[in-house]
């Protein structure tokens, strides 16, 4: 057995299950809403966290995770004799990464960062996949191999119901997110060199799931039946179902797992939002 100790942060939004199968410790994000901190996943749930938005007029805003966390972290595990793996929530979109990189420098001991350029379980799958590759007794160097492999494989996307959160978080314009409002606009998103971009938009979002779909399979080209696929979503169980119906009789996927959009990614995106990832073959 390996003596790779893996830590995450909460941007990854791995399950439960996962933490505990592979014994995996996260690094919290901070969640400040209404005047009030928050560690991710922590302090608060998810289902609370979006029964907020729901019935308030609150706008999140989020806090990287700091040196100071990472260097306690660190500096536990390489005196347990460990050596350490932390992967990353993309590093092109918060300075979290940065604040484990200074940590490292001023830790002793064997530790590595991995940085998915990538969110939610889009970045989560990368996690899961490093536990997999532990438990076969991988190395360092195999498992930075294959999920380079990883990354250039998998495609994430996703859709908000509104576009308020992305306005407020400075996303987009707030010209822009009136004329959407006013239009009933509803972007699809993708993650793309490890920021969010626009891959296409829709009026209405009875339209929203399959317009995704239809991107993902412009994504995938020709061989777009999948091994596994991924369904994301925040507070929106019908929709999670819609979405769960319309991907499986398209990429009729061996495996369906899910995972629920966190607090950190919800501040941004707001409630109402779906996601799927899939993989290029």
């Amino acid at each position: 057995m390996n003596n790779i100790k893996i830590i995450c942060d909460s941007l990854s939004d791995v399950n439960k299950e996962y933490l505990e199968q592979y014994d995996i410790d996260v690094i919290p994000l901070t969640l400040i809403l209404e005047g009030k901190e928050y560690k991710d996943g922590i302090d608060i749930k998810s289902e609370e966290f979006y029964k907020i938005l729901r019935e308030k007029n609150v706008h999140p805003k989020t806090s990287q995770a700091t040196y100071a966390q990472f260097k306690e972290i660190f500096d536990k595990y390489v005196n347990e004799g460990k050596t350490v793996l932390y992967i990353s929530g993309s590093s092109a979109a918060t300075g979290t990464c940065q604040s484990a990189t200074m940590a490292k420098n001023d830790s002793e001991g064997e530790i590595h960062i991995y940085d998915t350029y990538n969110f939610s379980f889009g970045a989560g799958i990368f996690v899961v996949k490093a536990a997999e590759l532990i438990n076969e007794g991988k190395s360092i160097e195999e498992i930075f191999e294959e999920l380079d492999r990883l990354k250039e494989k998998s495609i994430l996307m996703f859709s908000v119901d509104t576009l308020e959160y992305l306005q407020k978080g400075g996303r987009i314009s707030s010209t822009k997110a009136a004329v959407g409002s006013i239009l009933n606009i509803k972007p699809i998103l993708e993650v793309k060199d490890g920021l969010v971009s626009q891959a296409g938009q829709v009026r209405g979002k009875k339209n929203a799931i399959n317009k995704m779909v239809d991107l993902m399979k412009e994504k995938l080209g020709n061989d777009i039946e999948q091994d596994e696929i991924y369904i994301g979503y925040s507070d929106d169980l019908k929709e999670r179902e819609k979405l769960t119906q319309i991907a499986t009789e398209v990429f009729k996927p061996k495996k369906i797992g899910y995972f629920m959009v966190g607090t950190c990614i919800g501040a941004h995106s707001g409630p109402g939002v779906s996601g799927i990832l899939c993989f290029k073959k």
